[in-house]
């Protein structure tokens, strides 16, 4: 058993940077890495594609990233973990192998299947969001349910380079390497809490290291322009040691791990996974030197019996039109035609909103007495049953130009098709996670 596994995160979302994962890689001595970039949304997305073309459905930067990273990843022995299949895990390990192929490289690629679930729900089961039939909320798309780290295991039992999923928690993506390294038992809640603190501090990459966390004058965090992502020190016992590659820019502190700790959590004492119910309520972080962080405390309850299901449907489509007003009275002229629009759409469409970017578009309301801004976007959006009707939107903001308030200019219309997002629960026993093997 090693004395210690090194894991980085190369990236945090579908659109993050290239770059940081490569200097991972190249320099920071890994033996994983992971790339950690599905979203609900995105996933539903991708389902949509992989219907248009079977051979798609996987992330869209998955061929500039691996043919970047897999030269680097086979000359220095470090394992790629990533849910870049998306909708598609065996057509991007497809493409993968095509890859090497053609860069004269030797790799072999395991893909994890199973999350996608669609053909096993009959519509009827509730949004945990509505309590309402999944049905209720419009033709179902997709239904991608959250794998964990027992689906992983069997892949990183082969000898595969590469390891492609699809919906996979996050946590899991990095907890499934210290299982199979250290040999952790999957029923031991603790030690996989642990594992899950790990995980869930890694998975979002540069906000780790200060992306999210800088705010200028107050969390002041030194050459953002090339800020590192972390990696993480495991030693078998689930002890953690955070830091980032030298002269990368960025900061790893007490502080950017807090914030990073409670991201998108709820109830920090029950944090559900497919792995475990962890509670980050005890968790220590130590400042060690700059940019190394040690991380202890995690603990668990018994994973659930059910797992989370992200379900996609169709909602319609969306218009939007943007103007801009600029000098005296930039607000009055953009707030008359707010108004102007607000008439003429609002029994057209759902959903009308109208924000003043540079005054309420954030907060939709005003604090204190502050001097009307010198310039104001108008943008409007709304709801529709067909791009017909959504386009109305942009066509009324677009004939400001001359019907409406003086001085209106830089307009802009767009339509989208309209992906929405709910969630329910299946019983993990009815999914049966697989893995495919290929080798270029």
């Amino acid at each position: 058993m090693k004395q210690t596994i090194r894991i980085g995160c190369g990236a945090g979302f579908s659109g993050d940077r290239i770059e940081p994962a490569l200097v991972l890689v190249k320099q920071g001595q890994l033996d994983y890495l992971v790339l950690e970039c599905l979203a609900e949304r995105t996933i539903a997305l991708a389902q949509k594609r992989k219907r248009q073309n079977p051979t798609q459905g996987f992330d869209p930067l998955l061929e500039r990233r691996i043919e970047s990273l897999l030269p680097h990843l086979l000359a220095n022995n470090v394992r790629l973990i990533t849910n870049m299949g998306a909708a598609n895990p065996l057509a991007g390990a497809q493409k993968i192998v095509d890859i090497a192929k053609r860069l004269n490289l030797s790799v072999t690629v395991a893909a994890v299947t199973g999350d996608d679930v669609l053909n096993q729900l009959s519509g009827e089961e509730p949004a945990l969001e509505t309590g309402q039939p999944l049905t209720d909320s419009g033709t179902l798309l997709s239904a991608n349910a959250y794998l964990g780290t027992d689906a992983i295991l069997p892949a990183l039992a082969t000898d595969a380079n590469i390891i492609i999923t699809g919906r996979v928690a996050d946590p899991s993506l990095f907890v499934a390497p210290l299982v199979h390294e250290f040999g952790w038992s999957l029923d031991d809640a603790n030690q996989i809490g642990q594992g899950t603190v790990i995980g869930h501090l890694l998975e979002c990459a540069g906000q780790l290291t200060g992306g999210y966390f800088a705010d200028p004058g107050r969390k002041d965090v030194p050459d953002l322009a090339y800020l590192g992502h972390p990696f993480a020190d495991v030693s078998p016992n689930g002890t953690a040691v955070f830091g980032k590659v030298a002269g990368t820019g960025g900061q790893l502190s007490e502080a950017t791990a807090k914030e990073q700790l409670l991201y998108e959590v709820m109830d920090p004492s029950r944090y559900i996974t497919p792995d475990v119910i962890a509670d980050f309520t005890q968790v220590r972080l130590e400042q060690l030197s700059p940019d190394q962080v040690r991380v202890t405390g995690g603990r668990g309850e018994t994973k659930p019996d059910t797992l989370k299901v992200s379900v996609g449907y169709e909602a319609g489509f969306s218009g939007e039109g943007e103007i801009s007003y600029a000098g005296s009275n930039a607000l009055g002229r953009a707030q008359l035609a707010g108004s102007i629009i607000q008439e003429r759409l609002q029994n057209q469409l759902t959903d009308l909103r109208i924000d003043y970017i540079g005054s309420t578009s954030v907060h939709r309301t005003s604090f204190g007495n502050y001097p009307d801004p010198y310039e104001i976007r108008l943008r409007v959006a709304g709801k529709a049953a067909t791009a017909k009707q959504a386009a109305l939107v942009g066509e009324e903001v677009e004939a400001l130009y001359t019907n409406g308030p003086a001085g209106g200019g830089g307009a802009r219309k767009y339509i989208h098709e309209v992906v929405g997002i709910v969630s329910t629960l299946l019983d993990r026993s009815k999914i049966t996670p697989h893995v495919t093997v290929l080798h270029s």
